[in-house]
């Protein structure tokens, strides 16, 4: 990575602001996934055994500038404090007077959690002042929020042109596992896509058209692309008005010798709700009045085929209401041969919440290779964008290139 990262940087001493990504489900004021959390906690260890003294900042939903109690970060401070068998309190605001009290009264070793950013719309607007009384706090910025690395916001841009800013661990192993996909990725590479819309994906599609061996598409995005084969979807779920770029994707994946692969059979439901009637059908014959859910036992029977000499595979998107238990074995099959493949020795990263759902629901997990702790960020890079919260860190220093002495 040619960013600089903690390990680059003397912290002993010093106050370090983090921006971490705790944006958590919550229910009945417990986290009920604590992933994210556990997945900070080695930048933030390996700070406190530098010396330094953390500073942590998230955001918890979409506040839009104003206190809720249901989003406030105390249940996540609480589980963080459990997993690190050290009290973490948590401020009552982002900023303020006592807020700048328990700054000033942090100690080498200490870790504070800030309130919820997104209580101050000033967050999401990228406000200079904010960012400046944040900058406040620390002497050092450490970027470990993947998942909102694609936004430029006060927290994670406009700080780090305040502060020396580095990239956290969990920062650096994100961007080097996407990295290797799109650089130097082991053949055969294939992508698998879901989730319910197209138009989310094309950039994707576009940019790893040019990298990968296969495609795999699912969900209800993969109902457009039936949908410009000319093939009966029903009342399925699809994206007319982007028919034109589904035949254009398909016409490309075959001018690169990209297999794509579709359903062929799938299950259909006279409602998308538990307890509906469903049946498998093929693929282009879908009556007016059905909705495609799933994949059928021979779509998903090709796809495990397919994956299984794959040297390398990213997965984004599910591929049915997985939400709903009868409609999820599409997906629950895809995660079964990733695990697989992984155990085997490919590469394998998972990322988008319905993925990670998925594998995580199955105890899967631990056997992929990387789970992404971003949805829309490691859409984005897998775009070929550049993201706003890598961008601004500091970059390594190229090596110096010293000429070789003549000989006498």
């Amino acid at each position: 990575m040619n960013k600089l990262t903690i390990r680059d940087v003397d912290v002993a001493g010093k106050r370090v602001f983090v921006r971490v990504d705790f944006n958590v489900p919550l229910a009945d004021g417990k986290v009920t996934d604590d992933s994210r959390i556990r997945g900070a906690i080695p930048t933030i260890a390996a700070l406190l055994r530098g010396g330094a003294s953390v500073i942590l900042a998230s955001h918890l939903g979409r506040p839009d500038g104003k206190v809720q109690d249901g989003l406030r970060l105390r249940p996540v401070g609480e589980r963080l404090t459990k997993l690190m068998r050290r009290h973490v309190p948590v401020t009552g605001d982002a900023l303020g007077l006592g807020t700048e009290d328990a700054v000033r009264r942090l100690r080498p070793g200490e870790v504070l959690l800030l309130e919820n950013l997104r209580f101050h719309i000033e967050e999401e607007q990228n406000d200079p002042g904010f960012a400046a009384a944040l900058a406040s706090y620390a002497d050092l910025y450490v970027n470990d929020a993947f998942g909102t690395a694609h936004r430029a916001h006060a927290s994670t841009v406009g700080i780090a042109r305040l502060l020396p800013a580095y990239a956290g661990l969990l920062m650096e192993r994100e961007i080097e596992m996407l990295s290797k996909l799109l650089e130097a990725p082991e053949r055969p590479f294939a992508a698998i896509l879901g989730g319910a819309k197209v138009s989310d994906k094309i950039g994707v599609i576009d940019n790893l058209l040019t990298k990968v061996d296969m495609l795999i598409l699912g969900g209800g995005m993969a109902n457009t692309f039936l949908l410009a084969q000319g093939k009966a979807i029903g009342k399925s779920l699809a994206e007319p008005d982007r028919l034109d770029d589904a035949r254009r994707i398909l016409s490309s994946a075959a001018n690169h010798g990209v297999r794509v692969i579709l359903p062929v059979d799938v299950i259909v439901a006279k409602e998308v709700t538990r307890g509906t009637e469903y049946k498998t059908l093929r693929a282009e014959k879908i009556p007016a009045s059905w909705h495609i859910v799933d994949l059928g036992k021979e779509s998903q029977d090709n796809i495990v085929e397919a994956l299984s000499d794959v040297r390398t595979v990213v997965w984004n998107g599910p591929l049915g209401v997985f939400e709903i238990p009868s409609f999820a074995h599409g997906t629950k099959a895809v995660a079964r041969i990733l695990a697989e493949r992984a155990d085997a020795g490919a590469t394998v990263i998972v990322g988008g919440g319905d993925s990670v759902a998925a594998v995580t629901q199955q105890g899967l997990a631990d056997r992929m290779t990387h789970i992404s702790t971003g949805g829309g960020a490691s859409l984005e890079f897998l775009e070929g964008r550049e993201l706003p919260g890598v961008t601004v860190l500091l970059d390594r220093p190229a090596p110096v290139k010293t000429k070789a002495k003549a000989r006498a």
